[in-house]
């Protein structure tokens, strides 16, 4: 089953890294995820951009735009991994081996993938 992986953390303690603290927690994180695409169990990972740099669609009878994240939390969500795991357990233990000696919040869910009509999944 295909795992979503959201990492949420605190923006600005990782905005504080120095370029070296951050290249050392990405290194960490590289080669436990250099273990995974090694049995084809990789799917996209992405880091994404702070949220001061996210726009917010609210449906509504009438759509509301806004600059910023979703939600004014302490932790944001700041980047997700998509991993194949024969179950939740080796989800749950993938985790942890990506996250170890950090203090980082993965939120792990299940994937379906939908594909518009027309469009390869």
């Amino acid at each position: 089953m295909l795992y979503a992986f959201l990492c949420c953390h605190d923006e600005a303690i990782v905005n504080s890294w120095s370029k070296e603290e951050d290249d050392a927690v990405l290194a960490k994180r590289h080669r436990v995820t250099e273990r995974i695409a090694a049995k084809g169990k990789l799917g996209p990972a992405v880091r994404l951009m702070p949220t001061t740099t996210a726009t917010t669609v609210r449906m509504g009878r009438e759509p509301l735009v806004t600059d910023g994240p979703f939600a004014e939390t302490k932790e944001a969500l700041l980047g997700f991994y998509l991993i194949d795991c024969d179950s939740l357990e080796e989800a749950i233990e993938t985790a942890k081996a990506i996250g170890r000696d950090e203090r980082v919040t993965f939120e792990i869910r299940p994937v379906r993938l939908f594909a518009p009509k027309g469009v390869a999944a």
